[in-house]
Formats: C-alpha cells, structure tokens, sequence
C-alpha cells in the first residue's frame, strides 16, 4: 500500500511540474502553480516559513518521502530505475554512505550560494536541473506537436489548434547543459538508483539529517528475516544492509519497494522497531556523536546562507519580404521582471530553473549568455515586448526571485528606461516618416520632435520622457530599424515605482 501511494502521489506532482513548464497557454499555472513552491530549495529562497515547517515536520514523521513524492528530479529517475529493472530484475546492492562526496558536495553548494556563483548554484539545485530538462528538451516537442495538430486542423478549416513559435536564441549551450544533465541522470539512475540523490543533491543530503530521526522509518523484523537479500537487490538508495539487518535512514528515501518484494513479510514502514536492541545501540553509539555534530552546522549553515541571501519567425513585413532579424543591444545593466525588485533580489533568489522562461508568451525572457550567470534568466526585446498587461512570470516563480506583482503594480514599475540613438533612426538615414515608437509606447512616454529645433519643418524624431517610461521594450521591438534598433532599453538595478 505505501508503495501504491507513493506512486499515485509522485504520478501527480510530476504531470502537474512538466505541464507547467510544457504549456504555453497559461492554463496550467492556474492549477499548479503551487507545486513548485513546495520545492525545498525554492522555499528557503523565498523565505516561505509555512512551506519549510510544512517539509521539517513532513520528514520528520515520515522521512525522505520528499524525495519520491515532490521532487520531480527524484521521480523521473524512479521512472528510469523503473526501466532499468524491466531489464533485470535485482539489479541493486548495499554500498556505504559516500561521506568523501556527498558533504562536501553540500558545502560547495553553500560556498556557491553565498559567492553568487550563479551558474555552479543552479548546475546542483534538483528542481532547476529538471526544469531545464523539460524547457529545452520536451518543450520542443511539445510546441512541434502541437504546431503538426494546427497544421492538420487548418486543413480542415478548423481553429481547435494554433501555431506557436517557441524561438529563443542564444540558448544552445543551455540545452547541451541540459542534454548531459539527462544523460548523466539517465544512466545512473537506470544502473545504480538513487545515487545522484545520495552523494550529489545538496537538497537530499540536507534533509538527510533531518530523515535520521524520523518518527516511521523502515525496520527488520529479525525473526521472520530469511537473510535472502531481496530487500537490499531492490533498495534503489543503496541503503539497505541485510547482512545486520540495518537501514540507512539517512539515505532511505520511503518508497516501499522493500517492503513489496520481501516475501517473508520482514519489514515494516512503522513506528516501532523490531530490530534487535544490541545491534541498534552500537550503530548509534557510533554515529550519533559525529553525524549530529554535522547535521547541526551544515543545517545552520544552510538556513544562514538563505538569510544571507535576503541582504545581499523570422520577421516579415506584411508577409512580402524577409526582412534582417534585430541584434540585442550590449546593455550596461541587465533588465529583470518586473515584480523582481532589483538585480540583485533576482540574482541572489533565483535558481535558473527556467519556469518563467517557459511561461513567457512574448518571448522576452531567455536565459543569460553570461557564463557567471549562464541560467539565469534576462530580458530582451528582439523577439517580443514586455506587455504591461502580462504578469505570468511573476505568478509561477517558486523561488522569490519574481514576487507575485499585478497587472496595474507593473504598469508603474520602472524597470529601465529607453535611449535613442540617434545615428539608428531610419528617419535620418534613410529620410522616411517613422514615428512608430511613439505610436506604441504603452504610457506615453515618447513623443516626436523636430530633429532640428530651430525647424519645426524638419524630420522628426523621438524624445523620451525616462520619468515615464517603465522599460516594456515596445519601442525596441517595434523599431524598425536593422540590425540595431534606433531605440534600445537599458535595464536599472533598482526598480522604481512611478
């Protein structure tokens, strides 16, 4: 039965996580959004005291369950184990406790996240790397799938379907970033379980001392045990020692493929334990000094460093003629979400997890070509504009990286400001009416003037009022001019209300 339920939930969480970041609609953030935020990692970030009490207690009555239930990296490598013991069947077997790798691991995460390492943070943060995986590697197929039923639904002069266009540049090594992780995964999960989860996931080794002194736990019944090791060939955690009748409850992640393939009923998820006392002792005795002195500082740390965190289509025209795509301008300062209050609240909370890039339906928000910040997200106007209207990204972000803004708060959000360059104006260089920058700016914040002053005759150009304009980027996107915008937005690294 506890196997049965913890498929059934794990089943759950992972087609409500992927649909999110698959569905280019919106529709499914109005049913799961909140299932991101039950991330761990993703709610110390955003400081979400009721989710984090919500996980400690959770793990403390019922142990590692969090990794088979709510973590979506942890369920997909029970999907690949699953597919690897289709092949052969008993294929695991009892290993130590990588100690050498497993908390150093953990500190290195730490050291990352304190330095504002950002790309080695998100590189070990589960939830990010699985996000990755579905935005670069399903999305695609997705969209593709979705563009063939469009295609065949036109045919038959019907709209139950309509073509989308996912195209974001500059994200190949993202997606190679993404294809080893898959593989990596992959392969350890089809040969050996839970591996990565024990000596890679800083999440898993940070709730493994919280799993130590869980209140149900797996237990030997040693009357009934026939010492035939089929508890230990089908402990994916690797934590299982049949020989002293033991479990590594640091490691145990609950999901009762023990218990479902004994056959002399010798194992029990419960409160009480039937292991025998003399040999329970001395394994307490040996590792509770040492293991509870890591547990307390290596927790301390991580709760610290989270309250550290806190301070610190080709375009065409009219469908006649290609016309040459833009190139993003070399902004001085990176432009952030709105609802992201500053560059430094963004880069400090977010885990590169790719959520809001995915829910992005104009297209603006990418993922960064900056090594040191290689997945974090960044915003620019190539491809679309941020519509004051749109308030998508801020609505699923799980870590605080984006907090929760309404549509009428962003509309008075400044997040950059526009800069004219003269020397771009097709107006100049090419002698033509333009305007068109004026005509769509959303809050009034351009108009158009006499290039010459003293000529109101002249050809006029654009003026930016920068106390009315809020960054959306229709301006830049909406320029005409190639391959450099005449108009570009540069980002502020403290968002202003007006």
């Amino acid at each position: 039965m506890l196997r049965k339920i913890r498929i059934v939930l794990a089943t759950v969480m992972l087609i409500g996580i992927t649909w999110l970041f698959v569905d280019f609609t919106g529709t499914a953030r109005h049913w799961f959004s909140w299932m991101p935020k039950l991330q761990v990692l993703e709610a110390i970030l955003a400081v979400n005291v009721a989710v984090i009490i919500g996980l400690a207690v959770l793990t403390l009555v019922f142990g590692r369950i969090y990794c088979s239930v709510i973590c979506p990296l942890g369920i997909m490598q029970d999907v690949f184990g699953w597919l690897g013991k289709k092949q052969k069947k008993n294929r695991y077997t009892y290993s130590k406790e990588m100690k050498w790798l497993r908390y150093p691991m953990l500190v290195l995460f730490i050291i990352a996240l304190v330095a504002g390492i950002g790309t080695l943070f998100q590189l070990l943060a589960p939830y990010s790397a699985y996000g990755r995986i579905v935005t670069y590697l399903l999305q695609p197929v997705w969209v593709a799938g979705n563009n063939v039923l469009a295609s065949i639904a036109e045919h038959y002069d019907s709209y139950a379907f309509y073509h989308v266009s996912k195209e974001v540049p500059n994200y190949y090594l993202i997606t190679i970033i993404a294809v080893l992780t898959w593989s990596i995964l992959a392969g350890l999960a089809w040969n050996y379980g839970r591996t990565y989860c024990n000596t890679i996931c800083p999440v898993g080794t940070f709730l493994s001392f919280f799993s130590r002194f869980s209140w149900l736990k797996i237990h030997f019944d040693t009357e009934k045990c026939k010492n035939c090791s089929l508890c230990s060939k089908n402990c994916k955690a690797s934590c299982i020692d049949f020989k002293t009748h033991t479990v590594d409850y640091s490691r145990c992640v609950v999901c009762g493929d023990c218990i479902e393939s004994c056959k002399f009923e010798a194992l029990s998820y419960s409160r009480y334990s039937r292991e025998s006392r003399s040999s329970r002792d001395s394994r307490d005795s040996r590792d509770s000094s040492s293991e509870g002195r890591r547990a307390f500082l290596l927790s301390s740390a991580l709760v610290t460093t989270a309250a550290l965190a806190q301070k610190k289509d080709k375009m065409m025209d009219g469908g006649l003629a290609e016309i040459e795509d833009k190139v993003a301008p070399k902004r001085q300062t990176p432009i952030t979400p709105p609802g992201s209050r500053s560059k430094q609240n963004f880069e400090q909370h977010c885990t590169g997890c790719q959520l809001c890039v995915s829910e992005c339906p104009n297209e603006v928000l990418r993922p960064s070509s900056d090594l040191w910040h290689l997945m974090l997200p960044t915003m620019s106007y190539e491809l679309g504009y941020c519509r004051p209207e749109c308030n998508r990204c801020s609505q699923v972000c799980p870590a605080g990286a984006i907090k929760p803004i309404s549509a009428e708060d962003k509309a008075s959000t400044q997040i950059g400001h526009a800069v004219f360059i003269k020397k771009n104006c097709v107006v100049l260089r090419d002698e033509v009416e333009c305007g068109n920058c004026a005509a769509h700016c959303p809050t009034g914040a351009i108009e158009m003037v006499p290039s010459d002053p003293d000529n109101d005759e002249s050809a006029y150009i654009p003026a930016v009022n920068e106390a009315r304009c809020i960054g959306c980027g229709a301006c830049e996107n909406l320029c005409p001019a190639r391959p450099h915008s005449a108009i570009y937005v540069e980002g502020h690294e403290q968002h202003k209300e007006i």
